[in-house]
């Protein structure tokens, strides 16, 4: 791509989020990636090692305004029972402006930690949940 137009870079406003098919309207960010582990390979002749990629982790964040308990209710449940419990999110990101949508299905999703309260004085209350994810499929991609 030689040249873009401004208007065409995408602003986080438009994201959105959902947790087993509940849209979180409070969604303020999102956020998916995976990080790669490589092992040094030697190889005959070379001073500097190769890499092979032998592990990948999916990890990710959504923050919410705090409005209402779902999640921290599903969790604490589950911990309580002691059970595993496992989410599906979907992350989309379409700005009006953009050439299309982005939008990641992830799959397997486990939160890190269960925040049952959170609040100070004279500020906007809001929740931040960490999380691994087993899997995850592009559903929708932006091709220019």
């Amino acid at each position: 791509m030689k040249e873009f137009n401004t208007n065409q870079v995408i602003n986080g406003s438009f994201g959105d989020a959902w947790v087993d098919d509940d849209y979180l309207a409070e969604v303020e960010s999102g956020k998916a990636e995976v990080e790669i582990t490589y092992s040094d390979i030697s190889r005959a002749r070379h001073i500097i090692n190769g890499k092979k990629m032998t592990k990948a982790e999916g990890k990710g964040s959504i923050k919410l305004h705090h409005i209402r308990s779902n999640i921290a209710k599903k969790l604490s449940d589950a911990i309580k029972s002691g059970r595993t419990v496992s989410f599906k999110i979907i992350l989309r990101l379409e700005d009006p402006d953009g050439l299309g949508a982005e939008r990641v299905a992830l799959y397997g999703c486990k939160f890190s930690k269960a925040t049952l309260m959170d609040w100070e004085a004279g500020k906007e209350t809001e929740e931040s949940y960490d999380f691994t994810f087993e899997d995850w499929e592009f559903l929708d991609l932006i091709i220019a």
